[in-house]
């Protein structure tokens, strides 16, 4: 598996470099599109149709991004995999991190959202949010600062919390009528 995930790795960071055009937007997607999904998210907030409907699955959408996130902090306490430029197998587009590489939290984060949207109903914004998210989980390979296995690892941490978010925050329950009826 570590040959596949090496290689794999080693074939889309190879495309870095080769436009400084498609560099300068895998740089940008990296930094700048899980706050514009968050963005994106919150602002469906006053959308008018199906309104407690839409609300519900923007919490639900939280609590999985928060939860997705939280669930990664437990696997980094068993799992302290350096960085694939650490290695020397990847070149770096970026400044370094100083974090452990699985999961990636930006594949968590982004394939969260999406994963919520899917989960409770919302296919056509689900399809959206996960278009977006691979663009995300593409880029933090391309840019060099993670394995292919290490947004996989991301996005299954994410379905998980989308799920959990799912069975345990219930639609039309008192905690999310009051929630869904703020402002």
């Amino acid at each position: 598996m570590n040959n596949i995930d090496v290689g794999a790795t080693q074939a889309i960071n190879q495309l870095a470099g080769r436009s400084s055009l498609l560099d300068f937007c895998m740089v940008g997607v990296s930094a700048v599109a899980v706050p514009l999904l968050i963005l994106t998210v919150a602002l469906q907030w006053w959308r008018r149709r199906d309104r407690l409907h839409v609300r519900h699955v923007l919490v639900a959408a939280g609590l999985s991004f928060l939860l997705g996130l939280a669930l990664n902090q437990v696997v980094l306490l068993f799992v302290q995999r350096q960085r694939p430029y650490n290695a020397g197998l990847t070149h770096l587009l970026i400044a370094t991190s100083t974090d452990p590489s699985f999961p990636s939290d930006h594949a968590t984060a982004s394939a969260a959202i999406a994963f919520a949207f899917l989960l409770h109903g919302m296919r056509r914004e689900g399809l959206w949010f996960s278009a977006a998210a691979l663009v995300v989980i593409f880029s933090r390979v391309y840019i060099g600062t993670h394995y292919v296995s290490d947004v996989f690892g991301g996005a299954l941490t994410a379905l998980v919390a989308a799920a959990l978010v799912k069975l345990l925050y219930r639609e039309g329950r008192p905690v999310d009528r009051v929630i869904t009826r703020i402002f």
